[in-house]
């Protein structure tokens, strides 16, 4: 029984053999983004939705007003 003939590969044999080397070797690992280094003094783009009566406040004081909200927001956020 030592020598048992080997029973012929199929095409799913085949087939399911490279399917699982191609994704072995395609998978890449999941890596975090690098974290950008945050410049100092620079401002960042971003959109953001308050109420019509809050921007009406600061719009008030005329040009200015988005400096004024972040201003205001720093002082809140303690820093």
């Amino acid at each position: 029984m030592a020598d048992q003939p080997r029973r012929p590969r199929t095409l799913n044999d085949a087939r399911t053999e490279a399917e699982a080397a191609f994704k072995k070797t395609t998978t890449k690992v999941v890596e975090a983004p690098p974290k950008p280094s945050a410049i100092p003094g620079v401002k960042e783009l971003v959109s953001l939705r308050i109420d019509q009566d809050v921007l009406e406040h600061f719009q008030e004081g005329g040009p200015g007003w988005q400096d004024r909200i972040n201003d205001a927001l720093r002082k809140v956020a303690g820093k």
